[in-house]
């Protein structure tokens, strides 16, 4: 195999492992709020969501052990790796604080997932093509639900302005890393497994602007960027939740239901 596609395959891997660790972290965190948010409605909606989400992570850490070709499962891949292994952004792995706080981290990923999810229905790589067909239909109700909320927030009393805003704030910053664009982006999108970040990035950026309008928010300011989860740079959440989510299968090796 040549160099080249050497770079490929380690690229197309990596991918894989992003949108999938983002999908699994993000699930695992929504799944701490299951008996805990404000509402029995929204309760049910956040465990929905995070189902969604930890079925497309299996079909993409199943993928992604077929690319490698180590033999490595999807359990495997989601229980058995440490936490530089994670290529997940690192605003999934942000805490969820308040509700306006989980909305707003939801809006901002929905929206990057939906525009993906587009446009990886037409990818190259068949198997991928086929899971974000199924995905895409999933996460234009995470969208409706995440931005329907951030308006009710955003446009309502004083205080949940306040909140939303403050949330928007505290996780603006992260959103730097979604359109980071690397060398395996460029070969990716040369290869037509995945689409130009680039165009991504203006279909995101008209998506939650036209939310925030609604909502009467301000977009915040792009300020520096310290993490870098595609790269395996994370926050400090991250470790904590990685504690619950492998938990069992560290204590009890191979354990099966």
């Amino acid at each position: 195999m040549s160099a080249a596609a050497d770079d490929l395959g380690i690229a197309h891997f990596d991918y894989l492992l992003q949108l999938a660790d983002t999908s699994l972290v993000l699930g695992q965190r929504l799944g701490e709020l299951i008996g805990h948010a404000p509402a029995l409605e929204e309760d049910l909606g956040l465990a929905n969501i995070a189902l969604d989400l930890v079925g497309q992570a299996r079909l993409l850490l199943s993928h992604a052990g077929g690319i490698e070709a180590r033999g490595r499962t999807e359990d495997q891949l989601a229980f058995l790796r440490t936490q530089d292994e994670f290529r997940n952004l690192v605003l999934a792995e942000q805490t969820n604080g308040d509700f306006a706080r989980t909305i707003t981290r939801q809006l901002l990923i929905d929206a990057w997932q939906l525009e993906l999810h587009e446009r990886l229905q037409h990818s190259s790589d068949a198997q991928l093509a086929a899971i974000a067909a199924r995905a895409v239909k999933e996460t234009r109700y995470h969208f409706r639900f995440s931005a329907s909320w951030l308006v009710r927030l955003g446009d309502g009393t004083a205080e949940s302005r306040q909140r939303a805003q403050q949330a928007l704030q505290q996780l603006w910053p992260y959103t730097c890393e979604l359109f980071d664009e690397q060398e395996g982006d460029r070969l990716l999108a040369r290869a037509g497994v995945a689409p130009p970040l680039a165009a991504v990035e203006s279909a995101w950026r008209a998506r939650v602007a036209g939310v925030l309008s609604e909502a009467t928010l301000e977009q915040p300011a792009a300020t520096p960027y310290r993490w870098h989860g595609r790269r395996g740079v994370h926050s400090e959440h991250l470790g904590h939740l990685l504690a619950d989510l492998q938990y069992l299968q560290r204590a009890y090796p191979g354990a099966q239901w």
